[in-house]
């Protein structure tokens, strides 16, 4: 089964080596369309409807999400494409999207159109587009949604629900206020880079959402206590950073 893609992106060179890159290592893509900026992206998709999109992030006209707000009410992946960017990137993470940096690298191209391919051959409908679009709209950074990716698939959490995270070898557990525990398919680093204030690394084996700081001792080193009762060590590494959220 072939999937129906369209390339949007605005430079020629980029799109035709996209374009080049998909038909010699990806021949599962059939690229049906191209536009060029926001507008035309939108009539595009509602003409063709197609099941996969490469979105260029920034373009003429608008950019990716308003391209997912036009469309809002269409399924289909995305694979975005970015230049370097801190926020798109926290963005993309956090909604667990599929994105490829320019210049983009054949490897990761690959390796994102063989997991949006096994998504659509499994009829599984995702919400990351959902959860990025909402994420954009929503100023209070603690109201925004993360993506857990989980054993059994992945769980859509609210970010203000979160209380603490702690590494786990390969994975990460992540308590919630509702005293429910997910263990997930990432390393705490992945956390630390897309999870904004009030949460902060205390320990190397720890991130703690300060919301739910009940106390702080100096004693035996430096700890916390949460409201969940947890008693967390902070690194002397950390607590001049974590000190300095209460200021």
């Amino acid at each position: 089964m072939k999937i129906r893609s369209i390339i949007v992106e605005d430079e020629a060179s980029a799109r035709e080596a996209l374009k080049s890159y998909l038909a010699k290592y990806c021949p599962q893509v059939a690229i049906i369309g191209e536009a060029t900026n926001a507008r035309e992206a939108d009539l595009l998709l509602h003409e063709l409807a197609p099941q996969l999109v490469f979105l260029d992030v920034e373009m003429p006209f608008g950019n990716a999400f308003d391209v997912l707000d036009n469309c809002r009410d269409m399924y289909f992946e995305t694979i975005f494409v970015t230049a370097y960017s801190e926020y798109s990137l926290r963005a993309l993470n956090q909604s667990a999207s599929y994105y490829l940096l320019k210049p983009v690298s054949i490897e990761e191209l690959i390796i994102a159109v063989n997991k949006v391919h096994t998504h659509i051959l499994n009829n599984e409908t995702s919400a990351r587009n959902k959860v990025l679009l909402e994420n954009f709209r929503e100023s209070q950074a603690e109201k925004r949604q993360v993506i857990l990716p989980t054993l059994e698939g992945f769980e859509v959490v609210k970010m203000e629900n979160i209380v603490r995270l702690q590494g786990n070898g390969n994975f990460t557990d992540i308590y919630l206020k509702d005293k429910t525990k997910k263990m997930v398919c990432r390393f705490l680093k992945h956390f630390e880079e897309i999870l904004p204030p009030p949460f902060i690394r205390i320990h190397k084996s720890h991130i703690i959402n300060v919301d739910y700081v009940k106390s702080y001792h100096k004693n035996s080193g430096g700890y916390v206590v949460l409201e969940d009762g947890n008693e967390i060590e902070i690194s002397s590494a950390y607590k001049e950073a974590f000190l300095q959220m209460f200021k």
